[in-house]
């Protein structure tokens, strides 16, 4: 399954300039989502990290993986709908190459242990053929529902 960036704003509450997920080139119901993330020189971030010598910031990646790991959450479980994901955990984070204006970042999630509302996954980052990143990341299905329209959540 593919989802578009419009069909990424109907799952996920977050906007510019925190919406870190292009696109989902493959996604596996309670199994793995293949997210997009294009870093253009125009990102936010990189006015302040650093001037000179943009580098995107390890945490932004990390959200990235979330944000995707999220969607899949969400797809999993119909229950989701309507209900915001929260991110409770990382473990196991390793930054092994920077990410720099002009990389596409391909984000991999994969399950490692899922339930009713907590879900546990794998993430790797690459570049190319490299990998940037990678981590163990949880994630807990809230009760609480996301705003609507665009509005602050």
């Amino acid at each position: 399954m593919e989802l578009s960036n419009e069909d990424i704003q109907q799952i996920l509450p977050h906007r510019y300039p925190f919406l870190l997920i292009d696109r989902i080139l493959e996604l596996t119901v309670n199994e793995k989502v293949i997210g997009v993330k294009n870093v253009t020189v125009n990102e936010p971030f990189f006015q302040g990290h650093f001037p000179g010598k943009p580098i995107m910031p390890g945490v932004l990646i990390l959200e990235a993986m979330a944000q995707a790991g999220g969607i899949l959450a969400y797809k999993s479980n119909p229950e989701a709908a309507g209900k915001l994901i929260y991110f409770l955990g990382i473990d196991k984070v390793k930054f092994r190459k920077m990410v720099l204006p002009g990389d596409q970042l391909i984000l991999h999630l994969s399950v490692l242990r899922l339930g009713h509302k907590f879900w546990k996954m794998q993430g790797k980052a690459f570049v190319g053929e490299n990998l940037v990143a990678e981590a163990e990341l949880s994630a807990a299905i809230s009760q609480d529902k996301a705003a609507s329209n665009g509005e602050e959540v």
